[in-house]
């Protein structure tokens, strides 16, 4: 069993900057791609931007250019740097970790977190 713990959120302004992390543990997540998604009030979850093994990022169109993904070498840790964020990017964001990145890219997941919020105030 893994365990996802996501922290670094809060209540910012727009144009301010967040960095979200997630710690894993429960076994070794070296072959597994780790990602992000969120899900804003009165919409579905969505997917965020994922990093394989291999180190190959992927990102949503609307995040591209200001959010970056990184995980540590150990595998068992991933980031998400958020800059110049818009109200539109408030929503609670979950980190999630699966074998295949196709699971990821199709918005599945074989472990979640329990989420943390982010607020970006106009």
């Amino acid at each position: 069993q893994v365990q996802l713990v996501e922290s670094g959120g809060g209540l910012v302004q727009a144009g301010d900057s967040l960095r979200l992390s997630c710690a894993a543990s429960g076994r070794t997540l070296t072959s597994y791609t780790m990602g992000w998604f969120r899900q804003a009030p009165g919409k579905e979850r969505e997917f965020v931007a994922s990093i394989s093994p291999s180190s190959n990022t992927y990102y949503t169109d609307s995040v591209k250019g200001r959010f970056t993904i990184a995980n540590n070498n150990a595998k068992n840790r991933v980031y998400l740097q958020m800059n110049s964020l818009k109200p539109e990017d408030t929503a609670v964001y979950y980190c999630a970790v699966a074998f295949l990145l196709s699971r990821l890219r199709g918005g599945s997941a074989d472990y979640w977190g329990q989420g943390t919020q982010v607020t970006v105030s106009s």
